[in-house]
């Protein structure tokens, strides 16, 4: 019996959580959603800007999702940014929430994909990064940006 292979297909990043965060760890959750929501994913009606998660009576909620209405839906369409309930095994919540109490931490949504036919988001476990830490990333991507340029410019000669 041959077993099916898990096609995974990206359908949104987040990313400003790169940018204003240090990534400390990433989980995979899965997300309830409603159809005309699964068919606006499909569509790539979806934004993750200004997202984040919380853990609440040991369920797991994502806040600030944006899935735009299903243009050919109608009274089934719901609100673009109702809370999102996440799926995740209660061990894992639980382990989430001992290091989400701890001081700085918070769990921002990466990215969103399908896997097979469900749709998954990616969580990440992540620190806060200050102004000159934002800064310092910055100038380390354009050095290497500057860097690569110089290696092109002296191959093509």
């Amino acid at each position: 019996m041959a077993e099916k292979k898990r096609q995974s297909r990206l359908i949104a990043q987040n990313k400003k959580a790169r940018h204003d965060y240090f990534v400390e760890d990433t989980y995979e959750a899965g997300i309830q959603l409603f159809g005309t929501e699964v068919k606006s994913l499909r569509a790539g009606a979806v934004n993750l800007k200004d997202s984040f998660c919380r853990i609440e009576e040991g369920e797991l909620f994502a806040y600030g999702i944006h899935i735009s209405p299903y243009e050919h839906g109608n009274i089934f369409n719901r609100d673009p940014l109702r809370v999102k309930k996440l799926l995740m095994h209660r061990r894992e919540i639980n382990r989430l929430f001992g290091m989400v109490s701890q001081k700085g931490y918070t769990l921002v949504p990466l990215s969103l994909y399908f896997s097979g036919s469900r749709v998954k988001v990616e969580l990440a476990l992540c620190t806060g990064k200050k102004l000159y830490d934002k800064r310092d990333s910055e100038a380390k991507r354009a050095a290497a940006r500057d860097i690569e340029r110089a290696v092109k410019g002296d191959r093509g000669e």
